[in-house]
């Protein structure tokens, strides 16, 4: 999200190009390049390990440090990949390319619906993997061929709030039971979230910079304290255990097709399709704030093809490679070119550099599984409810007195939050032959975002309204 991620403040976006230190063809010193680039890599940091950690569960592998490991390594070496590929062939901005949110709980629904529920971790990954290249197939499609700019002319913030808040909204099961399993800990990492973000980020850029990575450090450090104290032992929630740092190898190149030959069913690809859809909404707004923040030019549509179609080629990268994850453009780096006034496209690069070195070490990615769970749920407690508000800002275009409007995403909230409850308990069954439409059924059915972004594009499209009462005029303004 972009998913998955937060959008620059009016602040930033206001102050737009203007008084850069680096502008996006500058090419600063490599003493200042550097540590720069690694800023940009910091940044993004959280959001990009919370989507393997979050995986673990689905894919049966939360305890098996060493896998969790290595798909945390790969992430962050595909990651910089992707990175290099979008600022030098792709969009050419100065955009960091990582996982995506919007595909995460389609994804825990194909990996534990039907008979994967009880398959090995190889067999998840190998049908998740041809769903993730399928999908990143069709976004290529969606961007070279142009196919994108057409079909926003029918999407509207009517049908892109619901979609988006409905990503966040559906996670909501692995934030507070897990927070929960420890309150102290899962109550520390959100208040740290809170006072970091939202109240010292006022006074100290650092905050600004890295709010969730600076909580799960110093959540992290109590329960290692806690641990050495003897508060915790062995099995429980908060309890730190290093020695799952030992059991990863110090460094492995990423390889493709670690997991074996991945494995198409079309249930699979349609239950992701809903969600590379929102990325590609999600990722057009970012490409335009990085433009204004990095004085770049107005990105036209064919640099918006451009960038998508490269998304796409990144997501099926990302299957290849084995990450479990699509990627899209972060909008944390984006706020962070406000902040340091650095739009410079080689400072990007450079971070992308440093992810494709740490991507190669799993003892790096180990580091990381020892993070208790409570911890891990407290993050999700502040993450994903701020998915949910960034899909509901859409709606300040919107004409919210108007009873179409209104009716329209009450109705798309409504059934994506309650039809796949429906679905859970009482699934489709068509008979022996028809088996393979009633597990696409069922995988769209209980994919929420999927249900509310369906239900969204036909109202608003069916349902009579003006482009101003609707939303579009606003978006399509740079058409």
């Amino acid at each position: 999200m972009a998913e998955d991620h937060l959008p620059p403040t009016r602040e930033q976006l206001a102050a737009g190009g203007k008084n850069l230190l680096y502008g996006i063809d500058d090419k600063p010193p490599l003493r200042r390049a550097i540590p720069l680039g690694i800023q940009h890599y910091l940044t993004m940091f959280g959001s990009t390990v919370a989507i393997p950690l979050f995986l673990a569960g689905p894919l049966g592998i939360a305890d098996q440090p060493d896998k969790l490991a290595t798909l945390i390594a790969t992430m962050f070496f595909v990651s910089g990949l992707t990175t290099l590929l979008q600022t030098t062939w792709g969009n050419r901005l100065p955009i960091v390319q990582g996982g995506t949110f919007s595909i995460l709980n389609p994804a825990a629904i194909v990996v534990t619906t039907g008979a994967l529920q009880t398959a090995g971790f190889e067999i998840k990954m190998q049908e998740l993997q041809g769903a993730i290249i399928a999908g990143g197939l069709v976004e290529v499609l969606f961007g070279y061929s142009g196919l994108i700019g057409r079909l926003l002319k029918f999407i509207g913030p009517v049908t892109i709030a619901p979609t988006i808040a409905l990503i966040g909204l559906s996670l909501f099961k692995f934030g507070a039971p897990k927070a929960g399993t420890d309150w102290l800990l899962g109550g520390v990492m959100i208040a740290l979230v809170i006072l970091f973000s939202q109240i010292l980020n006022r006074r100290w850029a650092v905050f600004e910079l890295f709010p969730i990575l600076l909580a799960i450090l110093g959540t992290w450090a109590l329960a290692s304290i806690l641990t050495a104290a003897g508060h915790y032992q062995p099995g429980d929630a908060g309890f730190v255990d290093w020695s799952k740092v030992g059991q990863a190898d110090f460094a492995a190149i990423p390889t493709p097709f670690p997991y074996g030959m991945p494995r198409f069913e079309v249930s699979a690809f349609i239950a992701l399709v809903a969600g590379y859809l929102a990325s590609m909404i999600e990722s057009i707004g970012d490409y335009y704030a990085c433009a204004r923040l990095s004085g770049a030019p107005t990105p036209t549509r064919k640099t918006i093809n451009r960038g998508i179609g490269m998304e796409g080629v990144g997501s099926v990268l990302a299957g290849i490679m084995g990450t479990g994850n699509a990627t899209t453009s972060y909008s944390e780096n984006i706020g962070a070119i406000g902040l340091t006034r650095v739009g410079s496209r080689r400072v990007v690069q450079i971070g992308a550099v440093v992810m494709l070195i740490l991507g190669a070490f799993p003892k790096f990615g180990a580091l990381f599984t020892s993070i208790p769970e409570p911890i891990i749920g407290g993050m999700y407690c502040t993450l994903f409810g701020m998915i949910a508000a960034v899909g509901l800002s859409n709606l300040q275009f919107v004409d919210l007195n108007s009873g179409r409007n209104l009716f329209v995403i009450g109705f798309a909230f409504f059934m994506g939050l309650s039809v796949p409850e429906y679905f859970a308990t009482s699934p489709v069954t068509l008979g022996e032959d028809w088996t393979w439409l009633a597990n696409i059924i069922n995988t769209i059915g209980r994919t929420g975002m999927a249900v509310g972004a369906i239900c969204a594009t036909v109202l608003d499209n069916l349902i009579p309204g003006t482009p101003e009462e609707r939303g579009l005029t606003h978006l399509h303004a740079g058409d």
